[in-house]
């Protein structure tokens, strides 16, 4: 609720508070519903292939083959628990995520300052906010003092802003929920909370997605077409058999069997398997799945719509380059570490070595030294030295002043040493109107100096420099070719002063320019790499910011994912989007200066194309667009609460790298799905052809009711659910994606469904026509025959033959057949199933079958 913001020095009373608190609600967003268990019990028995499977429980129920339906029972149960149990624990991981945002803040309540938790403030506290605090609520700014504030997890810019309480700067007094305040001090009036802040609206754009994933979609159609299969196939071998006067009882009863064998019952175990252990291997590599489909959603994405700070680059800024009026100079590492070292341009060996004072030597290195010196003077910055086992150093401050101080460490000067030898006794704060920061320091002989940096327009002015106009040229050229790169460029200068200035401002002129400082938040190491797999695997990467369209345009470049010579019409910004200038947002391939509902914009108008999209973010800002995506990539570490909630998947290293990997284990999974369904399916139609075309050649009923359930129980057993835990193809990461509305038995599968069902039914019909005429037991070798077939299909379909990554399946292949001799030799199972003992020279049509079976399948074993 908003409030008229005023600041009473005592601040709210006890009961005005607790009046407040009961009046507007908690200070928090509304996190998503919590949904009940019955209710996802509910959602995976919606399935259409489940749906399936429960009329087949019915059926084989009908028929009195409690064993097959006890069986598929089963498969139900377990790919429901299964479903269940990793939605809950990825709640429970996302949860332990989000208890790492700060809990509390300071207001001001009966004239004493003290601390509550962040849900009970309300409208018309006041809070008091200091270096590393996230402001709680919306509020104005009722005193501010060096203010800075990162607000990129709200706005998606990566640098931080002024705030002041200056009246005459209209909307400078504002600040919002979920920003950090990096330095200084303030007062603030809380205005808005909970859903009524900035936060909140941004999360009440936020809506459950309803569409459903394209593995569900594709599965969707194929369960409808199993079902009319199903039914059709019931209704042709009853009337078939009755024309043929077979009995009416033991038709309808072969009939239902051969129904439910054209049914591949364990197809939902095999997606939930291969899910599954998608979902465990990603999880080893760093990523929480919220929801399992989503793993096989990566492998279809054909757009990766990745936001720029913490994703693509460090989220730290980074001195890059330096320029004096004798050199240039390039600073290398990464970080606020001390690991890297300084260049000068045009040198032999281009090292700049530091002596134990930190003095340099050369007239160029003595130029970069100074620039050095007086920027890690006029600086309030703090470097933090690794505390945990992270080995990373911190920051406090402004990253831009801990990004100099970094750089001065390079050179060799230790910033500590220097403010002990050079303390300050005067400065004029940095402000958003002077862009500028002055101090003032004792040097060690005595004398007084003063340093000076800030924004080259406002530096490189003939009332601050004295510098010579040509000088002052030269220096805005270089600045302005910076800038262009898309670095952010301070100017620094220094002067002697023979007494203290009063006022301190009077120390802002007459100054002497050292050099220019460009400044960056540098690519991660892995991001060029990363960015080019995803573009071999077919997929389109674009960059979406709230960035300056030069610094977004810059950073495309050096990651690789805009051409240097790309035209301007590839680079988009917020403001042409909210006009309405830009008639096709998906010609472009940056967009920088976006806001939420932009980003929303972007998503949605690639999804109209059939685009399958990736969503990557770390802010509240990227939330809507998370929830709309087919899916959302959140960071973990870096990221809001609101965007994990948003996101089906989570990083928890924040690494793109990890997406890539569950692109490649989308493709695994999606891959053994389709290798299943050409192995389920083309053995139920051998079935089928069986059952239709042996009373054609003499064999009045084929295959008894047991026989084909038993065959369906082995093949589509563990056999089939073991192919779901086969590894990733060789060339996975090297072939496009699924076209997003390709059907799941498209691009030739549902061709080869057809021939290796022919194959498997001619050989296992040549099997029994053999017996048949030798007057062997033809329908147990029929059915030996039919099953070994399908076996060597399982193997055949392999794609990596000798392989020890997934022992399961020929161990499964293995009990399988052991299964298949016991329905022969094992006198309980022989009268269940109506079998007969088979001689050494009866199994040798079988084994024939088999080795057809696998060598149809070795033929085009490609194209899965």
């Amino acid at each position: 609720m908003t409030v008229a913001a005023h600041a009473p020095a005592r601040g709210l009373t006890g009961p005005d508070a607790a009046r407040l608190l009961a009046e507007h609600g908690r200070n928090e967003v509304a996190a998503d519903h919590r949904v009940p268990l019955w209710a996802r019990v509910a959602a995976q028995l919606r399935d259409p292939l489940i749906t399936v499977l429960l009329a087949a429980v019915a059926l084989t129920l009908a028929i009195g083959d409690h064993p097959d339906a006890i069986v598929i029972t089963l498969v139900i149960v377990i790919n429901t628990s299964v479903g269940v149990v990793q939605e809950v624990r990825a709640e429970s991981a996302v949860a332990a995520l989000s208890r790492l945002s700060a809990p509390a803040a300071r207001v001001v309540r009966d004239g004493v300052q003290r601390t509550v938790p962040s849900a009970e403030i309300v409208p018309g506290d006041v809070v008091a906010l200091t270096e590393g605090d996230i402001v709680p609520a919306d509020a104005r700014l009722t005193e501010a003092a060096a203010l800075l504030l990162d607000e990129s997890m709200l706005t998606g810019e990566s640098l931080p802003v002024t705030r002041s309480a200056d009246p005459r700067a209209p909307g400078d007094d504002a600040v919002r929920a979920g920003t950090v305040v990096l330095r200084g001090r303030a007062l603030a009036v809380v205005t808005a909370t909970g859903a009524d802040s900035a936060l909140g609206r941004i999360a009440a754009m936020l809506r459950p997605r309803p569409e459903p994933t394209p593995l569900q979609r594709r599965l969707a159609g194929l369960g409808r077409v199993l079902a009319a299969v199903a039914v059709g196939l019931c209704a042709l071998v009853f009337v078939l058999g009755l024309l043929r006067q077979q009995p009416p009882g033991e038709m309808g009863v072969t009939a239902i069997s051969l129904a439910v064998a054209a049914v591949p019952e364990s197809l939902p175990a095999v997606v939930t398997l291969a899910l599954a252990l998608g979902a465990r291997r990603m999880a080893a590599r760093h990523a929480v799945v919220r929801r399992l489909p989503a793993v096989e959603t990566l492998g279809s994405v054909t757009v990766l719509a990745t936001d720029k700070t913490g994703t693509l680059t460090e989220g730290r800024m980074v001195v890059e380059r330096l320029w004096t009026p004798r050199s240039t100079a390039t600073v290398t590492g990464l970080g606020y570490g001390p690991a890297g070292g300084i260049r000068i341009d045009g040198t032999t060996d281009g090292a700049v070595q530091g002596a134990a004072d930190g003095a340099v030597n050369g007239t160029a290195d003595i130029a970069v030294n100074s620039l050095l010196t007086a920027a890690a003077l006029c600086n309030d910055a703090a470097l933090r030295p690794p505390s945990g086992g992270d080995g990373q150093w911190g920051a406090l401050g402004d990253p831009t002043e801990a990004a100099l101080l970094t750089a001065a460490g390079k050179a060799g000067l230790d910033h500590r040493r220097l403010r002990e030898t050079h303390p300050r006794v005067a400065e004029t704060p940095f402000d958003s109107t002077r862009k500028r920061m002055s101090t003032v320091h004792r040097t060690p002989h005595g004398g007084l100096l003063a340093c000076l940096k800030g924004a080259p327009e406002t530096v490189l002015d003939p009332t601050v420099l004295a510098d010579p106009p040509e000088l002052l040229e030269r220096a805005r050229r270089a600045a302005a070719a910076l800038a262009a790169e898309g670095y952010r460029v301070l100017a620094v200068a220094e002067q002697d002063l023979d007494r203290l200035p009063e006022p301190p401002e009077e120390a802002e002129h007459g100054l002497r320019l050292l050099g220019l400082t460009a400044l960056a938040d540098p690519p991660k190491p892995s991001a060029a790499a990363t960015l080019a797999t995803c573009r071999r695997a077919g997929i389109l990467p674009v960059l979406i910011t709230g960035d300056h369209p030069a610094t977004a345009r810059a950073l495309a470049v050096r990651v690789g994912l805009l051409e240097p010579g790309a035209g301007p019409e590839v680079v988009v910004n917020g403001q042409a989007i909210a006009t309405g200038a830009v008639s096709d947002l998906t010609r472009a391939r940056i967009f920088a200066r976006t806001d939420p509902r932009q980003k929303l914009d972007i998503v949605q108008a690639w999804r109209a194309r059939g685009a399958v999209t990736a969503m990557t973010g770390d802010g509240v800002n990227d939330g809507p667009a998370l929830r709309q995506a087919d899916i959302g990539v959140a960071m973990g570490l870096r990221g809001t609460e609101v965007a994990r909630q948003a996101a089906d998947l989570v990083l928890a290293d924040d690494e793109l790298a990890t997406v890539v990997g569950a692109v490649e284990e989308g493709r695994r999974v999606y891959d053994n799905i389709r290798r299943f369904l050409v192995f389920g399916l083309s053995g139920g139609a051998a079935e089928i052809l069986v059952m239709l075309a042996g009373p054609l050649f003499g064999l009045a009923l084929p295959l008894r009711a047991g026989q084909i359930l038993w065959i369906n129980l082995l093949t589509h057993g563990l056999t089939g659910v073991a192919m779901g835990a086969e590894p990733v193809s060789p060339g996975a990461m090297t072939r496009p994606p699924r076209p997003p509305h390709q059907h799941i038995l498209g691009s030739g599968v549902w061709q080869r469904v057809l021939l290796l069902g022919l194959v498997v039914a001619a050989a296992s019909l040549g099997a029994g026509l053999w017996a048949h005429d030798a007057e062997r037991p033809w329908q147990t070798v029929l059915f030996l025959a039919l099953l070994a077939a399908q076996l060597g299909t399982v193997l055949g379909l392999r794609e990596r033959l000798l392989t020890r990554a997934n022992l399961f399946l020929p161990l499964a292949v293995l009990a399988s057949a052991a299964l298949a001799a016991a329905a022969l030799y094992l006198p309980f199972l022989r009268d269940v199933l109506d079998t007969a003992p088979l001689s050494w020279s009866d199994l040798a049509a079988p084994a024939a079958a088999g080795l057809a079976g696998f060598a149809a399948a070795r033929l085009r074993k490609q194209g899965i």
